[in-house]
């Protein structure tokens, strides 16, 4: 499969069968990548931040290590990583309610809505919005208990890899946040791309 955009500000979902690997690319370096995985066709079984944390007992699976489902079953399994291995796996996904929190008045673009409508083009309707995997996502732990909103620590073309454990639809989203430094010091949003390799 040719290389696909995610376009900045918006959503995309794809279906991958189990045993097919999917890279993520920060094209530009600096872009946060929301990214999802449902079980297909059973999508109230899903790829969760939560479980995951607890299984491997620490924020992100290592190279070899695979997230898991909310039934604590393998989902996508890290095989390789090049953007330096930041990502997160505490932060909801961005919504109406944090941008109107953040002052804005007017309605944003979100992840939320970008995964409800990037499902809808496969005439599918998420269950729930499961805490995406953020790719290339850095929000540090501070050592006061606080947390950190950092520009990506990736560069560009660098590239997270993954592969399926099961068939999976996954979306992804080029999160529009414009109001903190999570997608670079300029908080300019950018596209972003995946590839699925087979």
């Amino acid at each position: 499969m040719s290389m696909q955009i995610v376009p900045a500000r918006r959503g995309i979902a794809t279906r991958l069968s189990a045993g097919q690997f999917i890279r993520i690319v920060n094209t530009h370096g600096t872009q946060v990548v929301d990214t999802w995985a449902f079980c297909d066709p059973d999508l109230g079984e899903f790829m969760s931040m939560e479980h995951t944390r607890t299984t491997r007992g620490r924020l992100l699976p290592a190279i070899g290590e695979s997230f898991v489902s909310n039934l604590r079953r393998p989902v996508l399994t890290v095989i390789d990583d090049t953007s330096g291995g930041v990502h997160d796996t505490m932060m909801a996904a961005c919504d109406r309610y944090r941008y109107e929190l953040l002052g804005c008045a007017d309605y944003h673009d979100n992840c939320t809505d970008n995964l409800h409508a990037a499902m809808k083009e496969l005439g599918l309707t998420p269950p729930q919005v499961p805490c995406p995997l953020n790719v290339f996502m850095n929000i540090p732990v501070l050592a006061d208990g606080s947390l950190g909103f950092e520009p990506p620590v990736s560069t560009p073309g660098s590239a997270l890899t993954l592969r399926a454990e099961r068939d999976l639809v996954m979306a992804f989203s080029a999160c529009p946040q414009d109001m903190v430094p999570i997608n670079g010091v300029d908080c300019i949003v950018r596209d972003a791309a995946f590839e699925i390799l087979s």
